[in-house]
């Protein structure tokens, strides 16, 4: 990952207004990006109640065959796991109405009169993640060496340490401890294992520390060492969302993006089961719950991903906002509304489309382009973020602030007005490597860094 940004001036982008999947302009008429606002439209309804049959769904998948060439060496075949077979639609919940996405009465702020700054809280070593616990007043962050800390943010300490697995995984390139979601039961945590596979595990809480009681929920063998997306997130249906990568190298040689018989390249919806006898159940609505001809694992909510490197729901609209870090010329920003399934059944359209533009083929059924892309001049990896629903900076209220990790800068969209905004908002991370940010309790937005620094979004 290389070089600086220039800094971009603010954007305000002005599109036409257009639905999720509508095809795109064509790519010799987009030499300036001219992303599209979703809006509301029905629902399939089909795919969103259709209960499972029974059949059993899979646990993990086998491990893919290498791509042939020059392409990376693949990683070893996964051990046999000891794990049961995850749920069956049997044990899926049955199907029920959504619930109506939140509303709030507060309107959207104007992000260019917000002035920022960001005020370093504390440092840790390689901070990746950063989760609210329910019953916890202090917020949990993760390191990417495999340690899980109780953090006082208003002190800037480490209260304690509750997770520490750096014996399990290691710290290089794009692996580690690379995700947590916590409920008012368990931790859950997303890593790479010593043979660079992906393993979700379940740690049970215990007031605000942990049991000891552990328990694998997924496994998925990774054919490559990098793209292994590694989010997580509890979604506002209760249920687990999980972000995979295609698998690696360059190009997705696997097909895996466009290929929803693989867990690669595809963001999985799981309700977990820690306690039963199977580790999981498949929420009755995806997309492939009920397939019984092999078309689509079950557990499948999106396709179409390269490596998504962070994802987050808004707590005001239950919008689904995911950022997809391209191969080499486009960076992306997709939202996928909650009044019209948040994205169930999406292809965000790789390794077809990058960004906007056509990568290897045409658009794919179902496709969700991009709110917002980026070419390889002004950043290298997009870092995704959250809707600012904060109380601090007002005109904030209502803009998606995310970054990039090469440039380190934040920056902020805004659709409310029925166009794309764009706008950078001027604070650069001490240290650059913006890895991820964090939303506490109250709604107010942190930045972490590889090279240590915690640092709040705070009005300037």
């Amino acid at each position: 990952m290389g070089g600086r940004m220039r800094r971009l001036l603010t954007v305000v982008a002005v599109v036409a207004v257009s639905t999720v999947g509508a095809a795109c302009a064509a790519d010799d008429e987009l030499s300036v990006p001219r992303p599209t606002v979703p809006t509301v439209t029905s629902v399939d309804s089909a795919r969103t109640t259709e209960p499972p049959t029974g059949e059993s769904a899979t646990g993990a998948t086998e491990p893919a065959e290498a791509a042939a060439g020059d392409l990376m060496e693949s990683q070893p075949e996964a051990l046999p796991r000891e794990e049961p077979a995850p749920g069956t639609g049997a044990d899926a919940p049955d199907p029920a109405a959504p619930d109506p996405a939140p509303t709030t009465t507060r309107p959207d702020g104007n992000m260019f009169e917000a002035e920022v700054a960001l005020q370093t809280v504390l440092t840790l070593d390689e901070p990746i993640d950063m989760a609210v616990a329910p019953g916890d007043d202090l917020v949990w962050i993760a390191e990417r060496a495999g340690r899980v800390s109780r953090v006082d943010l208003e002190r800037g300490a480490v209260v304690e340490t509750i997770l520490d697995i750096a014996a399990e995984t290691e710290a290089t390139g794009e692996q580690g401890l690379l995700g947590i979601a916590v409920t008012d039961r368990w931790l859950y945590a997303n890593f790479t294992d010593l043979a660079g596979h992906t393993q979700v595990d379940a740690f049970e809480r215990e007031g605000t520390g942990l049991s000891g009681r552990r328990r694998t929920i997924l496994f998925q063998a990774q054919p490559f060492s990098n793209h292994n997306g590694g989010d997580l997130a509890i979604g506002p249906d209760g249920f687990l969302y999980v972000a995979f990568g295609d698998g690696g190298s360059g190009g997705d040689p696997l097909n895996a993006g466009q290929d929803p018989t693989t867990w690669l390249g595809a963001v999985l919806r799981i309700e977990p089961t820690p306690d039963a006898a199977d580790p999981y159940a498949v929420p009755a609505g995806n997309p492939f719950a009920a397939s019984q001809d092999g078309t689509g694992r079950p557990e499948i909510f999106l396709t179409g991903v390269r490596n998504p490197w962070r994802f987050s729901f808004d707590r005001a609209t239950g919008d689904f906002w995911i950022a997809d870090v391209g191969q080499d010329a486009y960076e992306e920003v997709t939202v996928l509304l909650a009044a019209n399934g948040g994205g169930l059944g999406a292809n965000l359209g790789w390794r077809l489309r990058e960004g906007l533009h056509r990568f290897t083929g045409d658009e794919p059924p179902d496709h969700a382009d991009p709110v917002w892309e980026y070419g390889q001049d002004d950043g290298c990896s997009v870092t995704g973020g959250y809707v600012y629903r904060g109380s601090a900076i007002e005109d904030l209220y209502g803009a998606y602030v995310f970054g990039d990790y090469c440039t380190s800068r934040l920056w902020a969209l805004q659709i409310s007005r029925g166009e794309v905004e764009f706008r950078d908002l001027g604070a650069e991370v001490f240290g650059g490597s913006l890895a991820s940010f964090g939303e506490d309790a109250d709604g107010e937005l942190y930045a972490l860094s590889l090279n240590g620094t915690v640092a709040r979004i705070v009005p300037r």
